[in-house]
């Protein structure tokens, strides 16, 4: 046999423009490709293994941390960016007995701010009154 005829017997050489697919084994697919044929556990477990927080209390927060940024921005002089270094944490706070401690934690939170504080603070805690300490969800048994 010459080397011509091995040449020609040979598959093509794929070129720039030729896909290449790949055929998955059976029960086996992407999330979001289609049903999956028979009981596969993992995929039971990922329908199952999900995140679920009260969007309206996620909404609250998210709302009420931009109304600090934007108080703090006001108070300091500045930019969220140029902003020095301040934790709030409004677990922490909700997790405190009265407004009382609210108050001196947050006093401490703001001591090197330059202007009155106090109305800010009185407003913040009108603000997380009836508010939900938000925790992690617990996992399931799967």
């Amino acid at each position: 046999m010459s080397a011509a005829s091995t040449e020609t017997s040979a598959p093509p050489l794929p070129t720039a423009g030729s896909r290449v697919f790949f055929q998955a084994a059976p029960g086996v697919g992407c999330v979001g490709s289609g049903p999956i044929a028979g009981d596969d556990p993992v995929q039971k477990r990922q329908g199952k293994v999900t995140v679920k927080y009260d969007r309206k209390e996620l909404r609250k927060r998210l709302l009420l941390e931009e109304w600090i940024i934007e108080k703090l921005s006001d108070l300091y002089d500045c930019e969220e960016e140029e902003m020095p270094e301040v934790e709030i944490d409004i677990d922490d706070l909700l997790e405190m007995n009265n407004d009382d401690d609210r108050a001196i934690k947050l006093q401490e939170s703001l001591i090197d701010c330059g202007k009155p504080t106090e109305d800010f603070v009185h407003e913040l805690l009108g603000r997380i009154r009836g508010m939900r300490k938000l925790s992690a969800p617990s996992k399931k048994a799967l």
